[in-house]
């Protein structure tokens, strides 16, 4: 059984230099729609074709080509993360909240790959 029980979404999150071109681009080339920018925290997502698949684009001044990290939605961001560490996953600091949008933390795999559980907070999910 599963030490945390994960929603049916996933968000891929790439950093980019400017998310509203990088949006057009994605939109021209790939037929992704655009759902929202959320200029205040430097971040914009797109619909994929894949249902439940959402493609974050976080603006970076200096971004990382070929970093992707996944994001996991959950339900309970602190139950999950609690989970997570009591069975020896490593995180990296603090869960992060914007009020009203999101809670994130990022954790590692035995590889150190970059992972991400996020806890939707607008009540739309």
């Amino acid at each position: 059984m599963p030490l945390v029980s994960l929603k049916n979404t996933i968000t891929l999150a790439i950093s980019v230099r400017d998310r509203h071109a990088s949006a057009e681009w994605f939109s021209d080339k790939l037929g992704f729609e655009l759902s929202h920018h959320i200029d205040e925290a430097g971040w914009s997502e797109m619909r994929t074709n894949v249902d439940g698949v959402t493609l974050g684009l976080g603006e970076q001044a200096e971004p990382s080509p070929g970093n992707c990290v996944p994001v996991f939605e959950v339900a309970d961001i602190s139950t999950a993360r609690s989970a997570l560490e009591d069975a020896g996953v490593a995180f990296d600091g603090a869960t992060e909240t914007i009020e009203g949008m999101v809670s994130t933390a990022t954790f590692y795999d035995p590889d150190m790959n970059a992972l991400m559980l996020a806890q939707d907070l607008t009540g739309s999910s």
